[in-house]
C-alpha cells in the first residue's frame, strides 16, 4: 500500500476545494480547468457557489 503525504494544508484545502466543485458539476472557471487555477482564484470560486448555495431555499 503506498501512502501519499500532502505538501502542506493549503495543498489538502486545495483539493478538498476542488473535490467539492466538481461534486456540484464545476469542472472548469473561465475556461481553465480546476487544477490550472491558483489557490486565490479557487477559494474566491468556491466561497461564491457556498454563498449562492446557501441562498437558494431546499
Amino acid at each position: 500500500m503506498i501512502i501519499q503525504y500532502k505538501e502542506s494544508k493549503m495543498e489538502e484545502k486545495r483539493d478538498h476545494m476542488i473535490e467539492d466543485l466538481v461534486k456540484k458539476g464545476i469542472f472548469k472557471i473561465d475556461g481553465r480547468q480546476l487544477y490550472q487555477l491558483n489557490y486565490y482564484e479557487l477559494m474566491k470560486e468556491y466561497i461564491a457557489e457556498e454563498e449562492e448555495r446557501k441562498k437558494v431555499p431546499n
